[in-house]
């Protein structure tokens, strides 16, 4: 049963990536925005919607450091696990404005969130601060988006009709959700049928399962010669989790961690977060493409990360 339920996650989960890919192609393109300007904004706050609800009711319940390692584990898979596998499987051109704008801001949001966690609380005003960024900086995207108008879409695309693209948005984001889910729960269970640690479950099955939605949407977008969604969605769903997962989080109630959570945070998982972030500048300015090499590096440093985890809590 545990099986079936994994396959049919899984199944669910690439449906919902074509269809939300599809949608977002169509609104960019009825509304005159970048496809890359919706992977950064609607797609992201998609599939980072999950994130949003877990830190939520981490916070409100007394776990402040799941609402912040939720956001962390998924940043740091985000860039090492997703893209990696994605260009491993689909090399991506990379476009000038992910360079000169979207990356800077993703690195920007890195270090807000480490000056606000550096003292162990993540107050209400640091949250406005966070999520006022990120209103500002969406709408002068998708304003000079617009003013640009420099779309790269199929122009078969255009003729459907913005209430259908929506629709096929909604329909993809729906099959994120549940596909997401099935996919989680069924490994969950494949894997206790295995008797396999529940430690090391945690870290593997469940972190995939819970990037799910960024890897099938990224590597959808990327076989349908829609890099720049595919792109644009995994540093927008970076930005997104901290400027508004970690943001809104803290107006609702202010993050407040224990010192042995602080330290683990600030001495060894922002490391990871920040480092990769950096390592990720060069890898997209040397190269006409985001290749291969460049993804096994990156899925590597992931496979590293996750070796010392299990092996410091085996």
């Amino acid at each position: 049963m545990e099986f079936l339920l994994l396959i049919l996650g899984l199944s669910v989960l690439v449906a919902g990536g074509e269809f939300l890919v599809k949608g977002a192609v169509g609104i960019a393109t009825n509304l005159e925005i970048s496809p890359l300007v919706i992977g950064m904004t609607v797609v992201s706050f998609g599939t980072s919607a999950p994130e949003l609800l877990v830190s939520l009711q981490a916070a409100t319940e007394g776990s402040p450091e799941i609402a912040v390692g939720n956001v962390i584990g998924s940043n740091i898979a985000n860039l090492a696990l997703v893209l990696g596998v994605t260009v491993l499987i689909f090399p991506i051109i990379v476009e000038r404005q992910t360079k000169l704008i979207d990356w800077p801001m993703m690195l920007l949001s890195t270090l807000f969130f480490y000056v606000f966690l550096f003292d162990g609380v993540i107050e209400c005003w640091e949250g406005l601060v966070l999520f006022s960024s990120l209103v500002i900086f969406v709408t002068w995207r998708i304003r000079k988006s617009r003013k640009d108008s420099k779309l790269k879409i199929d122009e078969h695309v255009g003729n459907e009709s913005t209430l259908l693209t929506f629709g096929y948005l909604i329909l993809g984001l729906i099959g994120l959700y549940f596909g997401s889910g099935w996919f989680v729960e069924g490994a969950v269970g494949t894997a206790d049928y295995l008797d396999v640690p529940k430690g090391v479950v945690g870290v593997t099955v469940v972190a995939f399962g819970t990037s799910a939605p960024e890897l099938v949407v990224s590597c959808v977008a990327a076989y349908r010669k829609q890099s720049d969604i595919s792109i644009g969605t995994l540093l927008g769903s970076n930005i997104f989790n901290i400027m508004a997962v970690i943001g809104l989080t803290s107006i609702v109630s202010p993050i407040e961690l224990s010192e042995a959570g602080v330290r683990q945070f600030l001495n060894f998982d922002m490391y990871w977060v920040a480092g990769i972030a950096v390592a990720l500048l060069p890898m997209l300015y040397f190269g006409a493409k985001f290749g291969r090499l460049k993804g096994a590096v990156l899925l590597i440093s992931y496979l590293v990360y996750i070796s010392i985890i299990v092996s410091a809590n085996m």
